[in-house]
């Protein structure tokens, strides 16, 4: 038996539309998963498994092939766990293949069932709206990540039991009310504010100048004058970021997995790296590319 389930990959900071086809054939008990997949992707084969077994569902007996599509496209992360269960569980006959469609679905699953969060919802998220999917289920914890999204349904789940009965047609899950950009602005609070500055008349100066024409600015003096405090007051001075600013933003920040829990980031980023940063700390780089103090500073100081 063949079940097909949407889901979504990431490449950089763009997402893209994968296809995870399950196959269930007679034979010798396998359970192989092919389409480029990395060592995070293949050691979902246990996860599965054995979330599985602990939700009350028997592992179906036969060959089990998962294939991640495109074939040529590198597959990375856990986030194709809990597509992989609900395929595992169509093909036994649990879930109606049928009800599988327009959904798009993407999840990190614990042993015990619960739902992990992802990085790189957003990215994610915006390439299945602009391939047209219809709806998207996530872990609950990425929700306000990326409620700000229009156009698309939003379903937050927690348990992959909570998936199973809404694709069961048991207990539907409601979509996630959406929130409009200028909500979230009104809501924001600064931790420091430029106006908390006392003194440093010619500094203040400076800095405004900056803000003003985009410039690069070089504070010197004693350790306790004052840089730091006044360098972390700068973006608040910055005008407010527009809603598609915000969204470049989140999603350099979602795909490094350091998004706040209030979703959305709203406010301009400040990094400091510090001065013994390497390289590939700075620009970004390494083994699994992920964005560096230059890209996650995109849009702020």
């Amino acid at each position: 038996m063949l079940a097909s389930i949407l889901s979504l990959g990431l490449l950089g900071i763009e997402g893209f539309v994968v296809t995870t086809e399950v196959n269930l054939a007679p034979g010798m008990p396998a359970f192989d998963v092919v389409g480029l997949p990395d060592a995070a992707v293949k050691e979902s084969r246990e996860r599965v498994r054995a979330a599985l077994r602990n939700c009350g569902h028997a592992f179906p007996n036969g060959r089990l092939i998962v294939n991640l599509a495109p074939a040529d496209q590198k597959k990375e992360g856990p986030a194709f766990d809990l597509p992989i269960a609900l395929g595992v569980l169509a093909c036994a006959g649990e879930i109606d293949p049928q009800a599988l469609s327009e959904t798009a679905v993407l999840g990190e699953l614990s042993l015990d069932g619960a739902v992990r969060g992802v990085r790189g919802a957003l990215p994610m998220v915006i390439s299945a709206l602009e391939a047209g999917v219809k709806r998207v289920m996530l872990p609950e914890a990425n929700a306000n990540e990326v409620r700000c999204v229009e156009g698309i349904e939003i379903l937050g789940v927690r348990h992959l039991q909570e998936a199973v009965g809404h694709f069961s047609g048991q207990s539907p899950i409601a979509p996630i009310e959406p929130v409009k950009y200028a909500e979230l602005l009104s809501r924001r609070e600064h931790s420091v504010d430029f106006c908390h500055v006392r003194g440093q008349r010619s500094a203040k100066r400076a800095l405004e100048i900056a803000a003003a024409g985009g410039h690069n600015v070089l504070m010197i003096g004693p350790p306790g004058s004052g840089k730091t405090l006044m360098a972390r007051c700068l973006p608040t001075i910055l005008p407010d970021m527009t809603f598609q600013e915000a969204l470049e933003v989140t999603r350099i920040h979602s795909v490094a997995g350091c998004v706040p829990e209030t979703g959305l980031l709203t406010e301009r980023p400040f990094r400091s790296p510090h001065h013994t940063a390497s390289h590939a700390a700075l620009v970004g780089g390494g083994a699994n590319a992920l964005p560096g103090e230059i890209s996650k500073a995109h849009n702020g100081v």
